[in-house]
């Protein structure tokens, strides 16, 4: 089990480099709602919403809320590391919160046994 980043998920989607990395990844894993938010800010086609949805349901990736304690860890996230935007502090939080790594092709997150860069 992972989390999954936007930027991963949108990686996968659009079939660039790292894919192939996500795929091995989808299987019931989870994404914090705001990342989901941000990709389908991305994909505008309706058609194409309905088979990232129906791609999610298929390997059973969960789409996490957003808690109280989640935004307390993104916050203290942002004095650790000001460059992360608020979506990434919120999936490295859902990361902490469930205990799992977190999948992402943001170089900016760096490399640890938490964060599995894929590309």
């Amino acid at each position: 089990m992972n989390v999954l980043d936007a930027s991963a998920l949108l990686a996968y989607f659009m079939g660039e480099p790292g894919a192939d990395v996500v795929e091995r990844h989808l299987d019931n894993s989870f994404v914090c709602a705001a990342n989901w938010s941000e990709v389908l800010s991305k994909i505008t086609s309706p058609t194409e919403r309905n088979l990232a949805e129906a791609i999610l349901q298929a390997h059973e990736v969960e789409i996490e809320p957003v808690l109280k304690a989640d935004a307390v860890v993104a916050a203290n996230l942002k004095a650790q590391n000001p460059t992360l935007s608020l979506g990434d502090r919120f999936c490295i939080a859902l990361g902490v919160r469930l205990d799992v790594p977190v999948v992402t092709s943001d170089r900016a997150w760096g490399n640890s046994e938490r964060i599995i860069q894929i590309r």
